[in-house]
């Protein structure tokens, strides 16, 4: 999962999510021991778009705790580079029905050389039945440029499996004063083994942009 929060909150800047370029945030964190990388490439209208690289890990000797780093690159209007650490802390496993967790994160900007945005938020998982979860997000967010630099954030998603290795999402999100965001997407399990693919569709991701297109690929070693 990537665990840098996006500037508009959309696959085009660094963001949380329930694996991959979803928005809304998951309460799990990697296996202990094992790793995965995040990567995902979205397009926004004609010119912008962006592609993003993200890799996390749990160690055995801290096995509630993922640590994680992201780089996007991003072209067209938002052309720049951004950088950054995060991390996710589970208090509760969603094996006890439900899960609990503090995750953060923060990324540079490479182009202009400060501090581009944060995100700190409360991820709460719900497991409602053996095939469809909910995952419920609360938080703060940082943004530098914008009006309002420092807003709360909300986001809710549900989750579906359909079948043994493939799994609808749906989620809606955003931040204190501006115009909710949503997303739809399927994901493929092959043979439910070690490699995700995601594909995704969503609306003013970054509270204005009417359409995001984003495909994505994760590997779990």
């Amino acid at each position: 999962m990537a665990l840098l929060a996006g500037s508009s909150l959309c696959p085009l800047a660094p963001v949380f999510a329930a694996g991959g370029a979803h928005v809304v945030e998951d309460s799990e964190v990697e296996e202990p021991g094992r790793c995965h990388v995040d990567s995902w490439v979205s397009r926004q209208g004609g010119r912008d778009g962006g592609i993003t690289l993200s890799p996390a890990c749990t160690s055995k000797a801290m096995p509630d705790l993922e640590f994680s780093a992201a780089v996007q690159r991003n072209w067209g209007s938002s052309r720049d580079t951004l950088v950054g650490p995060g991390f996710k802390y589970n208090f509760m496993p969603e094996a006890q029905g439900v899960g609990l967790a503090l995750a953060g994160s923060g990324a540079w900007s490479t182009r202009d050389g400060h501090f581009d945005n944060a995100l700190l938020v409360v991820p709460l998982t719900l497991r409602l039945h053996e095939d469809v979860r909910v995952n419920l997000n609360a938080g703060w967010s940082y943004t530098h440029g914008r009006g309002r630099k420092e807003q709360a954030f909300l986001g809710a998603q549900v989750e579906y499996a359909v079948a043994s290795d493939v799994s609808l999402m749906a989620e809606v999100f955003g931040r204190d004063g501006d115009p909710m965001g949503s997303q739809l997407g399927v994901r493929w399990t092959p043979g439910g083994g070690d490699v995700d693919v995601d594909l995704l569709y969503g609306r003013r991701l970054d509270g204005s942009t009417p359409r995001t297109v984003t495909l994505g690929v994760t590997f779990r070693y």
